[in-house]
């Protein structure tokens, strides 16, 4: 771990697309990273006038009809981003002392000096008060977020314009000509034509004294993952700059499962392999630079690992600082809760505060095909549920971002949208399935949402902009952590409470991150066998059985940590796991 003083150990991930949208301009200035979605340059041209308005600052906005808008948009959002929270950041750190926004920056600091918290400084520890200085402050990150699987194709007329002007692609090239200095976040897994666009760049190599101005995070479940990808970035002269480690099912957002394999482990193999990590894409690295003629650092450039999925204590926040050595922990499920951070209505707020774990659930409204996290209740999903009854299921596809499917189009088309729905189920009318048989595949298709358009309704609604092209419905995508947070809470408290300093989680039975993961992927299991065909086929029923020993590895390696790091106490409930899951009743 390499937090030098006055430094945040958590970090804010990207939730949604609107939620973090304008997040940097409210934290950045108090040393707190934060991550923006690039997902959606329409939000983006509002949100710049927005604040354009707001801070009475030149605008002109850019049209659909203009040359390279969706990157040109992002360049100009990211840029209005950056030059804003710079002025509220040098105006704090040219501020005295006693100012109140310094106040705010110095008392929500962890404590780096072991005598208590830093939020102490100016109020009896004199070797605190002594060695804290403005000078020292650091913004925090402005990263950005591009979901490497919304990469539609474009078109202008009927002509398919080239693969850089596809949306992930213009993303990309939006954020590399904008002035920020700081990280891409790449998730969803790999995409070999966007990696390779990122050679194009120039912020994306290191100069002669070795800096970096951009950087690339990999978000990644595993291992093996982040050696595959780091590497084939290396080859090309491109460095990652930090691993992201991210729980595959306790998390908020696109849940990204693996094999059994759970957090802990995972992490501990990172923690055992960073070295060799580091040391092959280095060499790789070298190698790339040296044929392309550019500057090849000597020794290895920094490399941050963190993690994120599930945290929701000071206890759990420290134990992955310093067990795994890690640089940062992502907290995003109980931001949900703090309107001084993030964009969320008051209706979803409402339902945020009120929901249970029952209210908490894997869906699959994603039109991506990718198992959601989501809450029951949400808008959006009224919205969705009306147009059924109605007999017109699918959405009008304001945005058209999620559009990856050609089953029945030459073009891409998004499958929760009304278009796709109406072709899928004429397709039904005309088979002879049995009515129960086409009753689940009716619903199999209607179940899609339009979360492009509802995971950023939110942020037009606090900013009271219009939502006519929208609508109103908001789609929301909390993980299961969010049971356990009932109040709404000021950002200042929010640090508190992820140093330890207060404590917002009131019920006794929150269970701990890593036990809830595994209780997660046991249910997981349990779902994939009662959805298998019977008997099981001798390939599937290896793969399930790989998966359950990888899930008693995992448990077994927790029974190890715990009883060697003095959590005893969380030892029943992994007896209770392995019990569970030895009943599942699947043998060689």
């Amino acid at each position: 771990m390499n937090n030098p003083a006055y430094q945040h150990t958590f970090h804010i991930p990207v939730m949604g697309i609107g939620y973090t949208i304008d997040t940097p301009l409210k934290v950045a200035h108090y040393g707190i990273s934060s991550v923006i979605s690039l997902v959606d340059d329409v939000l983006m041209e509002k949100m710049r006038e927005f604040y354009s308005k707001k801070l009475k600052l030149p605008f002109q906005s850019i049209s659909n009809q203009a040359g390279d808008y969706r990157a040109r948009r992002i360049t100009a959002y990211l840029n209005l981003v950056d030059m804003v929270s710079g002025k509220k950041f040098e105006k704090l750190k040219n501020a005295l002392p006693d100012h109140p926004g310094v106040r705010k920056y110095r008392d929500m600091l962890p404590d780096t000096t072991g005598q208590g918290p830093v939020h102490d400084d100016f109020h009896g520890h004199q070797k605190n008060r002594e060695s804290f200085s403005l000078t020292s402050l650091t913004i925090g990150n402005i990263d950005v977020n591009i979901m490497t699987k919304l990469d539609r194709e474009n078109y202008r007329g009927q002509q398919q314009l080239p693969s850089e002007y596809n949306d992930a692609h213009a993303a990309l090239r939006g954020y590399a000509k904008s002035t920020l200095r700081s990280s891409l976040v790449l998730s969803a897994g790999m995409n070999p034509g966007l990696y390779s666009y990122l050679e194009e760049f120039d912020d994306f190599y290191p100069d002669d004294t070795g800096t970096l101005s951009k950087k690339i995070t990999l978000k990644v479940s595993d291992y093996r993952s982040a050696l595959i990808q780091g590497k084939y970035l290396a080859k090309k002269g491109l460095w990652v700059s930090e691993y992201r480690i991210e729980s595959g099912l306790n998390c908020g957002g696109h849940a990204f499962a693996t094999d059994g394999y759970l957090l802990g482990p995972i992490l501990e193999e990172f923690k055992q392999k960073r070295e060799e990590l580091i040391r092959t894409t280095h060499e790789l690295l070298g190698e790339a630079l040296t044929t392309k003629r550019r500057s090849c650092p000597a020794t290895p450039l920094p490399v941050k690992f963190s993690v994120q999925g599930g945290v929701g204590t000071a206890e759990e926040h420290r134990f992955l600082l310093e067990h795994y050595e890690l640089d940062s922990v992502g907290w995003g499920t109980p931001f949900l809760l703090v309107p001084e951070v993030v964009n969320v209505d008051a209706e979803t707020q409402q339902l945020l505060r009120n929901a249970r774990e029952k209210d908490l659930y894997l869906s699959d409204t994603s039109p991506l095909g990718v198992p959601f996290n989501t809450l029951w209740g949400n808008t959006r999903d009224i919205e969705k549920t009306r147009r059924i009854i109605s007999g017109r299921p699918g959405s009008p596809c304001p945005r058209k971002f999620a559009s990856n499917n050609k089953e029945f189009t030459r073009r891409s088309i998004c499958t929760a949208s009304r278009q796709y729905q109406r072709l899928k189920i004429r397709e039904l009318d005309s088979t002879d399935l049995p009515l129960e048989e086409y009753k689940r595949e009716y619903d199999k298709a209607t179940v899609k949402s339009c979360i492009c358009a509802g995971l950023g309704t939110s942020a037009l609604l606090v900013k009271g902009l219009d939502t006519k092209t929208e609508g109103k419905g908001v789609s929301v995508c909390p993980g299961p952590n969010m049971a356990y947070f009932s109040e709404t809470v000021s950002l200042q408290k929010m640090a508190d409470h992820i140093y330890g300093r207060t404590n917002l989680i009131e019920r006794k039975d929150r269970p701990n991150m890593f036990i809830k993961e595994a209780d997660m992927y046991i249910d997981h299991l349990s779902k994939k066998m009662l959805q298998s065909p019977q008997p099981l086929p001798d390939r599937q029923r290896k793969a399930l059985l790989k998966f359950q020993h990888n899930l008693m590895e995992g448990i077994n390696y927790y029974i190890d940590i715990f009883s060697s790091t003095g959590h005893s106490r969380f030892l029943y409930d992994l007896k209770a796991l392995e019990y569970r899951l030895n009943r599942l009743q699947l043998t060689e």
